[in-house]
């Protein structure tokens, strides 16, 4: 009857599923292949009068077993995309996005500017409406290939410069590709979203040709708009572009405290503190000394010479002058329970001599001043420096012992 066959082809085809996917799990891409096909042999075999349609299942789990088997090639892999976009007209700007991915990760970039124009050009009534969003996706990936485009003419006409190379084709080129790129690229980064790569091939763009403005512009409303979601390297990118400009120290501050509030880890923090350093006001020494002490609570910093040299610094110089030792002890008081065994333990103080002494030195006098001359890494890394007979670990060792008492001071 109708009902049982339309039962006996749900459990089968379940049942071939699982086996897919057992096989795929397992690596196992021929036996995946074969039952893929047989799964799409049962759906052209069945007589039940519902319409059974290509199934996503078959193009995600056809181009996952494609790229991964050994007796794949590109014309089988081109061919199983064509097909797809033939049968699955819901989802054609996703199968084409996919395609031209595919053609791009092996090298084939003119065949993948060639289907993301084809693409854009695709008209299917409501379905190309229904596919707004993809159809962005399409051009603003064209427009990032019209970028490579021009990045490569401008190379050419930039190596041959100074030779005195007049080759009129290759600047109408570059410039064509310039403005199809320019055109897809500013439309992409106007919807709310993360769109890191395109705005830095726009920026690119801009400055090149001396935009200036509009690069600012649209770096500042990337990192700045509201609408779009919260993305600490749309700070980089504006840092960089500023310094790049020669703007002032104000201006770079403040770029770098929003990435700071976001990412206090990041690798800028080093610049952002080197620059609260040379200001002249508390409030941003005290910043500094903030910035330098939340980069190093993260593991990926705990061998950085330069932010262990920047923070013994700050804290040499807060001794010295015996200003602001509420600073220290503020940042230091919420540190002192944990920071001893992530930092400062004898094993790390071995370790960290037989590595790298300039880190080795930096740490024990950051070590001396906040847990005292009696602190087991100070005391393992200057007995080390000692032993050696170099001057800077002596001198280290007399620092540490002369200011003593501000350990007491700040350790409550």
């Amino acid at each position: 009857s109708s009902y049982e066959h339309k039962l006996n082809f749900k459990k089968s085809k379940e049942v071939c599923l699982s086996y897919i996917q057992d096989a795929m799990l397992q690596k196992q891409w021929e036996r995946a292949a074969e039952f893929l096909t047989s799964y799409i042999e049962s759906l052209e075999k069945d007589y039940s009068r519902e319409y059974m349609g290509p199934s996503e299942i078959i193009w995600r789990t056809g181009t996952e077993i494609l790229c991964h088997h050994s007796h794949s090639s590109m014309k089988e892999f081109n061919s199983f995309m064509e097909q797809m976009k033939i049968l699955g007209v819901k989802r054609y700007l996703k199968v084409c996005l996919e395609h031209a991915f595919h053609l791009l990760c092996n090298g084939l970039i003119d065949e993948a500017y060639q289907n993301l124009s084809l693409a854009e050009s695709w008209r299917f009534g409501e379905q190309t409406v229904i596919q707004d969003k993809e159809m962005k996706l399409i051009q603003a990936y064209r427009g990032l290939l019209d970028y490579y485009k021009w990045s490569k003419q401008k190379n050419i006409l930039l190596e041959h410069g100074e030779d005195g190379f007049e080759d009129l084709s290759v600047e109408q080129e570059m410039h064509s590709c310039f403005r199809n790129a320019a055109v897809n690229l500013k439309e992409i980064i106007k919807i709310p979203g993360i769109w890191d790569q395109f705005v830095k091939c726009y920026v690119d763009l801009l400055e090149f040709y001396g935009d200036h403005e509009e690069a600012r512009k649209v770096l500042h409303d990337y990192a700045y708009n509201s609408k779009f979601p919260a993305n600490p390297n749309a700070h980089v990118y504006l840092y960089q572009f500023l310094k790049r400009q020669g703007e002032s120290k104000k201006s770079l501050i403040s770029a770098l405290k929003n990435l700071h509030d976001a990412v206090p880890s990041h690798e800028l923090m080093i610049d952002f503190n080197l620059m609260l350093q040379k200001s002249k006001k508390r409030k941003k020494r005290r910043l500094g000394l903030e910035v330098i002490f939340a980069a190093l609570d993260y593991a990926g910093w705990k061998e950085n010479v330069k932010a262990w040299s920047c923070l013994a610094k700050q804290l040499k110089q807060i001794v010295m002058s015996e200003k602001h030792l509420d600073w220290l002890k503020h940042e230091w008081s919420s540190r002192k329970d944990w920071w001893p065994a992530f930092h400062f333990s004898r094993y790390l103080g071995k370790r960290n001599w037989q590595e790298n002494q300039s880190l080795s030195y930096e740490k024990a006098l950051v070590a001396g001043i906040l847990l005292g001359k009696d602190d087991k890494y100070f005391k393992y890394v200057s007995h080390q420096g000692c032993k050696a007979r170099m001057k800077r670990f002596r001198v280290l060792k007399k620092f540490v012992h002369k200011h003593n008492p501000v350990y007491m001071r700040i350790s409550g």
